[in-house]
């Protein structure tokens, strides 16, 4: 028996119910129903995919940049292809990277995500405001962060920490004419064009490279702007910046790019140029030349006290002490030096540091040697080795003279090697990637794995293209807040690896490398792109 006020079905059936009649009377023509875009895939990259709901994203990033800059917007298919392309780069090597085991915890993570929120002048939770009124979704923001990160880390462990320049390299660089005196000194702002050749390209495909690059540049010097041709023909990772590299240092690119811009005016394109990855045409917009600078060197010496179980704070400062009143009675500091310090770099020498430059040396010893003037002994004090006495003999103001010459000259050939083994390197990830272009008006590209035929199926993430609701999209490229809270590109905020190099003394800090940045027109750089 059924109550009055019993309804006839639960809430439950009721919306069931509902559900199908809407459904019945859509079909028949009488409901229109607003149906959900259903995402989809529009490339197959090995094991992984890019869905639609990402290409749009980072399409839409890419439309919001090219918008700010002067010049004609290059036709969709080409901004189409260009925007894909990064995207499948991005996926091959994120793909590496997990099969080589670079990680990114979350620890890392958060630091990051607050460094950035920081260089924007903004709390995390403002920043997460900001986020949210620009509409992008806080979790996903983190990922493109890690993926950003993880990017960057691939490239300094397969890339950057396998590059060496010998001593012999300086040399040869230094005893050049052409590198005399501006080591590093002169910068270049450069637009690029690449047409890339595959790795062990055939006689046929290295022609036909060849006849688009000159067909490229002859559009150039008819007056074709260079910014759209980069758009629609460079294989460059800055194709759609219209080819803008940023400011570089001759050193910094291909050797066969600086021979050519040592002979370029400002505004002036380079005839087509082979290299290694292609052929290459370059526009010089700009040179500028640093001025040298004076540093302020001071020559010190000091005596080292370091703590243990069996010495404790109060014991070093004390013996300190002891040996700082023998000095103020005019016992001689090298001698005390040799007897007590034990910084075994330089007790040998009387305590003799030499002369040293600014930055070289731990920030607590340089900040009490600076407040010294010269013959001036100071008080005990303490950093991470342990107690000091320090005394500074003199200074004098110095070029940065042959040593710092060298150091350009070093970071100008690492530079330039890194260049070249990343384009090369790139260059073989993509060889011997499975890829399959999905998207309507793109071509299908497939380069079929090494051992693989060309037969083969597709990945089986190609079986059956997921609803939005069935499938989530991959991590989305990074959306990019507004330009007056846009937060600068992360890669700055992880800590830089540092290279093993000699401690001269216990004093002296040794420098970290550059932070490696990330890679080159990635979708998951927050910001203005990077320079490649």
């Amino acid at each position: 028996m059924r109550y009055r006020n019993e309804p006839l079905v639960t809430p439950l059936a009721a919306q069931a119910w509902i559900a199908v009649l809407v459904i019945i009377l859509g079909l028949a023509g009488g409901v229109r129903v607003a149906a959900e875009p259903i995402d989809r895939i529009v490339a197959i990259v090995d094991d992984d995919v890019v869905m639609q709901s990402e290409f749009d994203r980072f399409k839409e990033r890419i439309l919001q940049q090219m918008s700010q800059r002067e010049g004609q917007m290059p036709p969709e298919d080409i901004i189409n292809r260009q925007v894909l392309e990064r995207l499948v780069m991005a996926k091959i090597q994120l793909q590496y990277a997990k099969r080589a085991g670079v990680t990114v915890d979350d620890d890392t993570l958060n630091k990051a995500v607050a460094s950035v929120a920081a260089q924007n002048k903004l709390s995390l939770e403002q920043f997460r405001e900001v986020l949210a009124k620009e509409g992008y979704d806080y979790a996903q923001y983190r990922e493109d962060i890690r993926n950003e990160i993880t990017l960057a880390r691939l490239k300094q462990r397969e890339v950057d920490n396998r590059v060496t320049v010998s001593d012999r390299e300086v040399d040869s660089y230094l005893q050049n004419p052409r590198n005399q005196g501006t080591a590093g000194d002169t910068e270049y702002r450069i637009s690029h064009i690449l047409i890339a050749t595959p790795e062990g390209a055939t006689p046929d495909q290295i022609a036909a490279a060849q006849r688009e690059a000159e067909e490229v540049r002859e559009q150039i010097r008819n007056g074709a702007d260079f910014a759209k041709l980069a758009a629609e023909h460079s294989d460059s990772q800055q194709a759609l910046e219209g080819g803008d590299v940023g400011w570089r240092k001759a050193g910094e690119v291909p050797s066969v790019m600086a021979d050519a811009l040592r002979n370029m005016k400002a505004g002036e394109v380079s005839e087509v140029m082979r290299g290694p990855s292609g052929f290459h045409i370059i526009k010089l917009a700009d040179v500028r030349t640093k001025d040298s600078h004076m540093v302020t060197q001071t020559h010190a010496r000091h005596i080292l006290v370091k703590t243990s179980e069996a010495v404790s704070q109060d014991d070093a400062r004390r013996k300190l002490e002891q040996l700082k009143t023998r000095l103020d009675g005019g016992d001689d500091f090298a001698a005390l030096a040799r007897s007590h310090s034990e910084d075994r770099g330089s007790a040998a020498n009387g305590g003799d540091l030499g002369w040293i430059n600014p930055g070289e040396m731990d920030p607590d010893f340089e900040n009490a040697m600076k407040a010294l003037e010269p013959n001036q002994i100071s008080e005990p004090f303490q950093t991470q080795f342990g107690w000091h006495i320090v005394q500074v003999l003199e200074r004098r103001e110095h070029d940065d003279s042959a040593e710092a010459q060298r150091a350009k000259a070093r970071e100008t050939i690492r530079q330039r090697k890194i260049e070249e083994e990343l384009q090369a390197w790139m260059r073989r990830l993509r060889d011997e990637a499975y890829v399959e272009y999905r998207m309507p008006g793109v071509a299908v590209t497939r380069v079929e794995e090494p051992g693989k035929a060309a037969t083969e199926p597709a990945s089986p993430a190609a079986t059956e293209e997921p609803s939005a609701e069935a499938t989530p999209a991959s991590p989305a490229a990074t959306e990019e807040p507004a330009a007056e809270t846009a937060p600068a590109s992360p890669a700055a905020a992880e800590e830089p690896a540092t290279e093993t190099a000699p401690a001269a003394s216990d004093a002296q800090q040794i420098p970290a490398t550059e932070p490696a940045g990330s890679e080159e027109g990635s979708p998951y750089v927050v910001g203005d792109p990077g320079a490649p």
